[in-house]
């Protein structure tokens, strides 16, 4: 099974993460399908039918980011409509008078969505305001997951996060795991 299978069960935010990377994957090795076969799926330690499998689920992903025209930057229909689904499971959190843990972790990371978007998207696309982040459409879960995002990058460059920094990204990283599982709970009650 593919990781982002099993991803998309377990942990929602997660698979997202692992989705945007893919894209980004994708994105270095300039959508080249033939590209990725000889220089990143060779390296696998698996048959020639996962190789062909996987080779198949990137074409298909490069297919849609051609077609969606993000191949360049931007994310694919299917990631948005999830991160959608978990802006509006926010929302409905939120306004749950039962989910008083949920709604204490929310106003706690609160200040932090405001600065980042203060200070534009962590992962160096450019600097917008707050009001500019709202106007392209970027919700409070949308920062929260740029900001994980941009931190995995930061991290796999080696490049130094300050204190404040990880502190906002450890108490985003506990609300967005609480939301993930109340996603998963959610989609395990249907």
């Amino acid at each position: 099974m593919f990781i982002s299978d099993e991803l998309r069960k377990t942990n929602i935010a997660e698979y997202l993460l692992y989705m945007w990377q893919t894209e980004d994957l994708l994105r270095a090795y300039g959508c080249s399908l033939t590209r990725i076969r000889r220089e990143y799926i060779s390296q696998f330690d698996c048959t020639e039918e996962q190789k062909d499998e996987l080779a198949d689920r990137y074409g298909s992903l490069i297919s849609m980011m051609n077609g969606e025209g993000c191949r360049e930057s931007g994310h694919l229909q299917i990631n948005r409509a999830v991160e959608q689904e978990l802006d509006d499971l926010n929302a409905r959190l939120l306004a749950d008078d039962g989910q008083t843990l949920y709604r204490a972790q929310y106003y706690r990371i609160l200040p932090y969505i405001v600065e980042l978007r203060h200070k534009g998207k962590p992962n160096g696309n450019g600097s917008r305001s707050p009001a500019e982040s709202m106007a392209q459409g970027e919700t409070e879960i949308g920062t929260c997951l740029n900001a994980l995002y941009g931190t995995m990058l930061l991290r796999l460059q080696h490049k130094d996060i300050n204190p404040e920094t990880q502190h906002a990204i450890k108490e985003i990283t506990t609300f967005i795991g609480m939301l993930a599982d109340k996603y998963k709970e959610m989609k395990n009650d249907k």
